[in-house]
């Protein structure tokens, strides 16, 4: 195995996924907050530290065995979850849907920022460069990854929490209750399905479908909004 080559992989991929999940969590924290529950930040989960936010399976276990299982061409995850009393909010059904779209909201901004600041990567040189370079093109891809992918209308995803305070309430019942299964079932289209579609011979990879090639699509628009195209 080349370790070298796998240990730049590594460290090309884990600091944007760090920044991406901390301020994922750190703006669902601080919408909450100005929206009238102060929860997150009385935990001190209002914040740019990556060590308030870690979740050991979706912040380290799954990033690795993405990253591993790939061969270093991916790598994703997810953070520890920002207590929410939607019960304190002012307005507890509009103002979830906020606080809830305000962590997919924050990835859309970083994947924006760092495609401008890949106009500044001539100033660089040699292997800074060429680092820097990997390191903004991967923050652009997974954070349009994480918010394609946490706006999902399948609670607990965010998606599925602006869905439940959208939908009617006849709508918005049943899929609330979706919340208890919703990890199990997006586990089982991450993992499960793509494996038994490997063993049979059939593309199962719902994943891909639904946020590999819409995030692929975004990564476009914002290139050419950002004039790389």
């Amino acid at each position: 195995m080349d370790w070298q080559g796998m240990a730049l992989t590594v460290s090309v991929w884990v600091l944007p996924v760090l920044i991406a999940v901390t301020l994922h969590e750190a703006a669902h924290g601080w919408a909450a907050w100005r929206l009238g529950d102060d929860t997150a930040y009385r935990m001190g989960r209002v914040t740019f530290n990556p060590l308030r936010h870690i979740d050991l399976f979706g912040t380290v276990l799954l990033p690795a065995l993405l990253l591993f299982g790939s061969g270093g061409r991916m790598m994703f995850g997810f953070a520890k979850p920002v207590p929410v009393n939607f019960g304190a909010l002012r307005r507890p059904r509009r103002d979830m849907v906020l606080v809830a779209a305000a962590g997919p909201g924050s990835n859309l901004i970083i994947a924006v920022v760092s495609a401008l600041l890949m106009h500044a990567l001539p100033m660089l040189s040699g292997d800074v460069y060429q680092w820097v370079g990997y390191n903004l093109v991967n923050s652009v891809r997974i954070n349009l990854l994480l918010c394609v992918f946490n706006m999902l209308p399948m609670p607990p995803l965010d998606g599925g929490r602006v869905a439940v305070g959208i939908l009617p309430p006849a709508l918005a019942r049943p899929l609330a209750r979706l919340e208890r299964a919703g990890f199990l079932i997006i586990l089982t289209a991450i993992f499960i399905l793509p494996w038994v579609g490997d063993k049979l011979g059939v593309d199962l990879n719902v994943f891909w479908w639904l946020v590999g090639v819409p995030t692929e699509y975004l990564m476009k628009i914002v290139f050419t909004l950002t004039g790389h195209f």
